[in-house]
């Protein structure tokens, strides 16, 4: 345990950011189950509903840092692939 002040201030910020990084990352990994989920299940059409959703919580995020840039565009890219219907 921190004994310093600063360093007490700071552990409770990380708390505060890791549950912040911990819901964004639990968010984003149920939506993509979800568009997985459906497109296994041959329902692409409710899988394209909720594609900008997913997207959203991949551009999140990425942005935030709580993954890398290319793997967030790596992610959407996939789920792209994967909706789109076969001709």
């Amino acid at each position: 345990m921190p004994i310093i002040q600063s360093a007490k201030k700071a552990l409770r910020g990380s708390k505060r950011k890791k549950a912040i990084n911990d819901r964004r990352k639990k968010t984003l990994k149920e939506t993509i189950k979800k568009v997985e989920k459906l497109v296994h299940e041959k329902k692409l059409d409710e899988a394209a509903k909720l594609l900008p959703v997913a997207f959203a919580a991949i551009d999140k995020a990425g942005k935030r840092g709580v993954i890398k840039k290319n793997n967030a565009s790596r992610k959407k890219s996939r789920l792209a692939r994967i909706t789109k219907p076969a001709k």
